[in-house]
């Protein structure tokens, strides 16, 4: 098991702490702040809410470009991290299949 302190140490690290916060922020955004929009008329909710997952979107996206590129994956393997993005649990599956393998990979080299 890999400490949260441990995973700043590199970009490949930062993505899978970013994925995982960005995959909470949609599950929120999905399952709490729209019901709480369109049931209990309360639209502030998905305002703070989709601004706070469009900003961790961004990073997430940027981060997976610059971790792609720096350990030159393959482009079918950056688009499939970037359309986990968009798909609910998506960022939890990418860190299972593309994240964490490359990160083993690299303790083991080491």
């Amino acid at each position: 098991m890999t400490s949260i302190l441990a995973l700043f140490r590199t970009t490949l690290g930062q993505l899978r702490v970013v994925g995982f916060v960005e995959g909470w922020s949609f599950i929120i955004l999905c399952g709490i702040a729209m019901p709480l929009k369109y049931f209990a008329e309360s639209p502030s909710a998905v305002y703070y809410t989709g601004r706070i997952h469009g900003a961790l979107f961004i990073a997430y996206v940027l981060y997976v470009l610059k971790v792609g590129t720096e350990r030159s994956w393959s482009f079918k393997t950056i688009v499939l991290a970037l359309a986990a993005s968009i798909i609910p649990f998506g960022t939890f599956y990418a860190d299972k299949h593309i994240f964490a393998p490359a990160q083993k990979a690299d303790t083991t080299a080491a």
